[in-house]
């Protein structure tokens, strides 16, 4: 089945990549340092800008595939989302986070049809907000827990390493 937009929707349950590589990107979790997530999204806001600059922004390598901006209006969107639940999860006690279809957010966002220059600074803004929230974690709060309505539970440290998997992932689906 795919979209409106000919877009077929991704139904897969990535939390896998917290326990081993992602051989599409080379994320690999286990590696990371859950207290340099804030520092590690800020280092990929330079390349999402970069890429909402280059001419071919809008075009589709497949029909069935986004194009870089559609990549980047969802990268703005998923910062808010894990702005959200990060907030959540140090201030609640095992919040349940309320759904997110990403493909209904792409097609009420209207993703293909936005401003790149609009959509870089936005996006860069997001970044900075979510990495200035992570950079405030502590030590003793990267065990606090959130769920997803499926029941899948995460910590702040693995909301963190999943996060950057979305963004380190994208950037190859745009650099591709």
């Amino acid at each position: 089945m795919t979209t409106p937009d000919g877009i077929t929707p991704d139904t897969k349950d990535w939390t896998w990549v917290l326990e081993r590589p992602c051989p599409e990107c080379g994320f690999v979790a286990a590696t990371l340092d859950p207290l340099a997530v804030g520092g590690a999204i800020r280092a990929s806001l330079p390349r999402w800008h970069e890429a909402l600059g280059h001419p071919g922004v809008r075009q589709r390598p497949r029909p069935d595939t986004w194009s870089p901006l559609e990549y980047a209006a969802h990268v703005h969107d998923v910062f808010h989302l894990f702005h959200q639940r990060l907030a959540l999860v140090l201030t609640e006690t095992n919040p349940t986070f309320e759904d997110w279809d990403q493909d209904a957010a792409a097609a009420q966002g209207h993703y293909a049809e936005q401003d790149p220059a609009d959509l870089a600074d936005r996006l860069v803004t997001a970044g900075e907000r979510i990495a200035i929230s992570f950079d405030t974690v502590t030590t003793d709060q990267l065990e606090r827990t959130g769920q997803r309505s499926d029941g899948v539970t995460f910590t702040v440290e693995s909301l963190g390493k999943y996060l950057l998997h979305e963004v380190v992932h994208h950037l190859r689906d745009v650099d591709a």
